[in-house]
């Protein structure tokens, strides 16, 4: 199959012209976090049917796909074209090829996001206060209240004394209640820095009383300063009152007109489900927990502090129109995020006049899926018994490197789709493979390119690695059957308690370095209030 190409100023072009464009990184995580354009969302090979549809929701948006010369780009846009997407091109020369037509390169993840709020910082020099300050505070007993805006697994994993987990977009919400004096000082952290200067900003963008300033660096510069955090902590926010609801209510939706949202309804959304020639996500940003109980037909949860900080994750297109919903009234939570994401440039809209009758739908979110391809399964019980009697059996498990670590079928080899022909030669031949996966549905296209591959027979785990937990059998933990390195999720240098301290500091370095690295790039258009 012959598939055209685009070159630099095509995509530069696009995003200059806030035209949209989903300019694609399909390699794995890890080798796109040590290089990429800044606009080039990551969306791997390994997974191209399993999130296109949801990412990509439509057909004809112009596709450029983006490799380093590893050929993936190609073999994306095959995929993508078989998924009926229609204007689909490879980016040409790949990486590099950007590089040597004078385009900038970024490391890490969510690069548009942290170099937002850096540049937030530089404009409005959004106060903080270092690791060492904040402990002087603590240990005085001051009249002090430290928030943590990360995901609340984030925050239970580590955190700073006393703070409690209160989700980004949550603060302008809860925090009246939290801290009700005005002389009580706020402390807003994150890992790092970004989250915290967004959530800090959000408290005075909104005309909070208190003293508010960020930790400076998070608990990296907690870590680096030498001062010992928490584990396992489990305190959150709580509800609120009426009256702080309506009072929060006006502060955020006084800041997101001043940001230039708009506001949208119901027939609306009907509208832009509709439209074939503009891309429209939309997307709840209440806790998962609201939005299971109850929420809106074709609104996917992504918690609003979240979007902001991973926006290209769930809106890969460029240029794209976002619609955001918090239907609890006086739409707090839409209201903060959507104005950080009109300041991100992004057309965005909030819905409101939403009634609890209009939450027709509950449970988790599913991904749109294409048709899956038929192949022949076996349920767990069965795979159990030949694991245990028949040693020409082997169980090869696609799922992400963090779950399998987690618990895997005892024996099962953890292998990368994208590197199927390499961890083919790493595991033992055989004369049955079963495949499994969490999600179940991505057994089913390795399961077809393994068939390609091997004469041996090829089986699906009926259910994946749910059903073999759910039939009560055993799991094994850890890193023990690796057929691919672990490309598939980048080691953030804020995760996890055992942190090289140089790489923390390279991490700091690396942020405080953004802005410069915006400016040479020239294609964001970011503004700040």
């Amino acid at each position: 199959m012959t598939i055209q190409t685009k070159n630099y100023a095509f995509v530069r072009n696009k995003l200059l012209n806030k035209e949209e464009i989903a300019f694609l990184d399909v390699r794995e995580e890890d080798p796109h976090a040590q290089q990429h354009p800044l606009f080039a969302a990551n969306l791997p090979l390994s997974r191209i049917e399993i999130d296109a549809y949801a990412k990509l929701p439509k057909k004809n948006v112009p596709i450029v796909t983006l490799d380093d010369g590893e050929g993936f780009a190609q073999l994306a846009a095959q995929r993508l074209i078989h998924l009926g997407y229609t204007d689909v091109s490879v980016f040409d020369g790949g990486v590099q090829g950007w590089k040597a037509a004078g385009g900038e390169l970024f490391k890490d993840v969510n690069v548009p996001s942290k170099s937002f709020g850096e540049f937030v910082e530089s404009k409005r020099h959004t106060p903080s206060l270092s690791a060492q300050e904040v402990k002087q505070l603590l240990d005085a007993k001051e009249d002090v209240v430290v928030v943590d805006v990360r995901r609340f697994d984030e925050y239970n994993t580590m955190s700073i004394p006393t703070g409690i987990s209160v989700p980004g977009a949550e603060l302008v919400l809860r925090l009246p209640e939290l801290a009700p004096n005005p002389k009580t000082k706020v402390i807003v952290n994150c890992a790092g820095r970004t989250r915290s200067i967004i959530g800090t900003q959000s408290l005075i963008n909104a005309g909070i009383p208190n003293e508010v300033n960020a930790l400076r660096n998070g608990t990296i510069g907690w870590t680096l300063a030498g001062q010992e955090l928490d584990k396992g902590q489990s305190r959150k926010f709580r509800e609120v009152s009426e009256v702080t609801k309506n009072n929060a209510a006006q502060r955020a939706r006084s800041v997101a007109d001043r940001a230039g949202v708009k506001r949208a309804n119901l027939d609306d959304v009907q509208m832009w489900k509709q439209q074939t020639d503009r891309t429209t996500y939309f997307f709840d940003t209440r806790t998962p927990e609201e939005y299971e109980a109850g929420h809106l037909p074709g609104f996917r949860s992504v918690p609003g502090g979240q979007l902001v900080q991973e926006t290209e994750m769930v809106a890969p297109v460029r240029g794209a129109r976002v619609v955001l919903v918090d239907p609890s009234g006086g739409s707090v939570r839409a209201n903060m995020p959507a104005s950080w994401l009109a300041q991100m440039a992004w057309d965005v809209y909030v819905l409101d006049g939403i009634n609890q009758s209009d939450l027709t739908e509950k449970g988790v979110w599913k991904a749109p899926l294409p048709a899956l391809p038929t192949m022949e399964s076996v349920d767990a019980q069965t795979v159990s018994d030949w694991l245990k009697s028949d040693s020409n059996t082997i169980t090869i498990d696609f799922s992400t490197h963090a779950n399998y670590v987690k618990g895997h079928i005892p024996g099962s080899w953890y292998a990368l789709r994208s590197q199927l022909g390499d961890a083919l030669k790493k595991i033992p031949q055989v004369d049955r493979y079963v495949i499994t996966s969490t999600p179940s549905e991505l057994s089913l296209f390795a399961a077809q390119e393994l068939k390609a591959l091997t004469d041996a027979e090829v089986l699906v785990l009926e259910g994946g690695n749910a059903a073999w937990v759910n039939a009560g059998l055993e799991l094994e933990k850890g890193p023990s059957h690796l057929a691919s390195p672990p490309l598939d999720r980048y080691k953030r240098p804020y995760e996890g308690t055992s942190v090289d301290p140089a790489a923390m500091q390279a991490y700091l370095d690396w942020e405080f370095g953004l802005v410069e690295q915006l400016g040479k790039d020239g294609t964001h258009h970011f503004w700040v209030l």
